[in-house]
């Protein structure tokens, strides 16, 4: 197997730099936690004060971008990033995190630094992923529609679940789907207490919302964040070419790419960043010249469309 190609922080940043950029404040990771777990509610708050389809239909793709939010803080712990403290790190990012949205942090971590560690190679974890681009815009619309009607998670976590639970060592092994005997347990421990809490709060259909997002909203959004990263990116050896970066609105942001996951090149350069360092890593190295060496999208529409651009069947 053949690594991928890295680069060393001294190569781009002086060491008064990189220290300032690298250090980890111990209460960023927990507040942005706080944080997507803030927007969950708020978006329940919303529909309890003001129920009707529009705020239905917002919330969802509120809670369910969240979802992505928590998959990306899992991410940051996989990482290290989320505490300096390693058993805080763990524990925020494997119940706080994952278990809620059918992840787990230990297999979970393997599998992406095992991505990193090839990325865009054959070895690479992930290549299903972006591999099979780009496609027809016919392929893609029904890949949407599954994800938005709900097929994607009836396939990865309905029958996926009663996979891993037979111990069938055949289940999928992506990311964001249930990763092993502990991310199904733990799972069902961290919904059942959500269930509760929505029961107990006189909400219960709270929890209706939290899994219609996650079986709709929160596939969709996956899938949009995983073209942008690494589809239609030229493979090299320029370490800084790994990956795309994208430039989202704000908009795209709150629904599609919170906590700077499109900071994606900046991130594989340098993947122990937490990631509320990205945007001026991504700033600095603008600054010094190294812009044109980052694969680039100005937004997600952008990306969709170079994902679209060759009318190859898939």
């Amino acid at each position: 197997m053949t690594a991928a190609n890295r680069l060393r922080p001294t190569d781009i940043f002086t060491a008064e730099e990189w220290a300032g950029l690298s250090r980890r404040q111990p209460w960023r990771g927990p507040l942005l936690v706080v944080h997507a777990w803030g927007i969950i509610a708020a978006a329940i708050a919303l529909v309890a004060i003001w129920p009707n389809p529009v705020t239905v239909t917002l919330a969802i793709m509120l809670i369910g971008a969240r979802q992505l939010g928590l998959a990306i803080l899992m991410h940051e712990a996989a990482h290290g990033a989320l505490h300096p403290n390693r058993t805080v790190n763990d524990f925020l990012g494997h119940w706080l995190s994952a278990a809620p949205v059918g992840a787990a942090l230990p297999g979970y971590r393997a599998y992406h630094l095992a991505h990193h560690r090839y990325v865009q190679s054959d070895e690479d974890p992930d290549l299903i992923l972006s591999a099979p681009f780009p496609v027809t815009k016919a392929s893609l619309r029904r890949k949407f529609i599954r994800d938005l009607t709900g097929q994607t998670f009836f396939r990865q976590r309905i029958l996926g679940l009663f996979v891993q639970l037979k111990g069938d060592s055949a289940a999928e092994k992506q990311a964001e789907v249930l990763s092993g005997r502990k991310g199904v347990t733990d799972f069902l421990i961290t919904n059942g207490v959500l269930l509760a809490i929505a029961i107990v709060s006189g909400l219960w259909w709270a929890y209706a919302l939290w899994l219609v997002a996650m079986a709709t909203w929160f596939p969709f959004v996956t899938r949009i964040r995983n073209i942008a990263e690494h589809a239609c990116v030229e493979t090299t050896g320029d370490p800084l070419g790994h990956a795309r970066t994208t430039l989202p609105a704000w908009w795209e942001r709150l629904l599609i790419a919170p906590y700077w996951v499109h900071y994606h090149s900046e991130h594989h350069a340098f993947m122990h960043l937490p990631c509320y360092r990205l945007p001026r890593a991504h700033a600095m190295m603008q600054d010094k010249g190294y812009g044109d060496r980052i694969p680039l999208a100005r937004s997600y529409a952008e990306v969709l469309r170079m994902a679209t651009a060759t009318p190859q069947a898939k």
